[in-house]
């Protein structure tokens, strides 16, 4: 899965790894800077009253130890400084490198132990998230599959976008949506209705029973979990490909919708009618509608939440995503995607401001 590849909206590691490797370095160059003033520079300048700085500035981002190695450190040059300049104060700057070194060991002992626990937290999000984007099979029947999951930035690996692909007894079914929200109460709603697809894509032969399963999952997961239930609504599109091929059926529930290359000829896959959002359908009513699409062999089709569309440019340019899928080759989806990611990355400049997550799947002669 591509997904399992592409996980971070930041590429460019080499680069901000140097860059990282020089901060973290600034304190022992400030530690430098100070002391070679402060020797250069007449007494009244008291450029060594700056030395606690160092310490204070380590703890930002050095364990305790170094911390306290530099605290030292700046101790010592005070101290070689007073035989240079007798009256520099020295024993008030020395008490000050040691008050500041005490309370920065002290504080860069907290950060560490709150990283310990972001960790953690982060670790449980990825599981989380895994649940929900389980890996899919490339290929159901005629049919090939490929996922995009990016995430928008290190802090906030975890969101509401899903997705999933299963073949069933009437063809290959497709779910992709997005809850609204971060964090792991959308994971949660969305899991719930990603796992009622598992099961109603299977049991039942229509698609708008299909979505009725999927929005009762989603009223009652926030029936269970109520806080903020009243705006964890969900867009949600399911899509059916039926054995022999020859058209594609896509019920839309306030999604994007999908984009396909048809006999290289691009198409938005617009719903002749709105299906109400999923946890909505009892305010606005259960009106569900299918729109049937010709699809056929070598045509391509992109299922995309609206991270994809709405990803920026420095100057607030939107990603042109039609155009630009006009003027993708046949290619396979796996290639559309590695596209599609370095592109967007590309366009935002490295930065993405919202989850994305896609699918790309192609008919293949039988």
């Amino acid at each position: 899965m591509l997904g399992h590849v592409i996980e971070s909206g930041r590429p460019r590691l080499p680069r901000r790894y140097g860059r990282w490797r020089l901060v973290r370095l600034s304190p022992v160059l400030l530690t430098v800077v100070i002391a070679s003033l402060a020797y250069a520079t007449p007494p009244e300048m008291a450029f060594s009253r700056l030395l606690p700085a160092a310490p204070a500035l380590a703890a930002a981002m050095w364990p305790v130890l170094p911390t306290v190695l530099l605290g030292t450190v700046c101790l010592l040059l005070m101290i070689g400084l007073s035989f240079v300049f007798p009256d520099l104060g020295t024993w008030w700057t020395c008490a000050g490198i040691v008050a500041v070194t005490v309370a920065a060991a002290y504080g860069s002992h907290l950060r560490l132990q709150r990283e310990r626990t972001l960790f953690q937290v982060r670790l449980v999000a990825d599981a989380a998230q895994q649940v929900v984007l389980s890996p899919m099979p490339r290929r159901l029947g005629n049919v090939e599959i490929e996922s995009l999951y990016l995430a928008a930035a290190a802090e906030a690996r975890i969101g509401g976008d899903f997705y999933e692909a299963v073949d069933t007894p009437f063809g290959v079914r497709l779910l992709i949506g997005d809850v609204r929200g971060k964090g792991l109460p959308a994971v949660g709603a969305a899991a719930a209705i990603v796992n009622a697809f598992r099961e109603a894509a299977y049991a039942e032969a229509n698609m708008i029973d299909v979505a009725r399963r999927l929005d009762a999952s989603s009223n009652r997961y926030n029936a269970a979990f109520p806080d903020g239930s009243m705006e964890r609504f969900a867009t949600a599109l399911v899509a059916e490909i039926p054995y022999g091929g020859g058209r594609i059926d896509i019920l839309n529930c306030g999604h994007p919708p999908p984009l396909l290359l048809h006999r290289r000829e691009l198409r938005v896959l617009e719903s002749g009618a709105p299906s109400p959002l999923l946890s909505l359908a009892e305010l606005i009513g259960d009106h569900y509608s299918v729109d049937s699409f010709e699809f056929t062999p070598g045509d391509l089709l992109l299922l995309y939440t609206d991270g994809v569309a709405e990803t920026r440019a420095r100057n607030g340019e939107f990603f042109p995503l039609a155009a630009w899928m006009d003027g993708q080759p046949a290619m396979p989806p796996r290639e559309l995607l590695v596209a599609l990611h370095r592109d967007l990355l590309d366009h935002s400049r490295g930065r993405l401001d919202d989850d994305i997550a896609a699918l790309a799947v192609r008919l293949c002669e039988s």
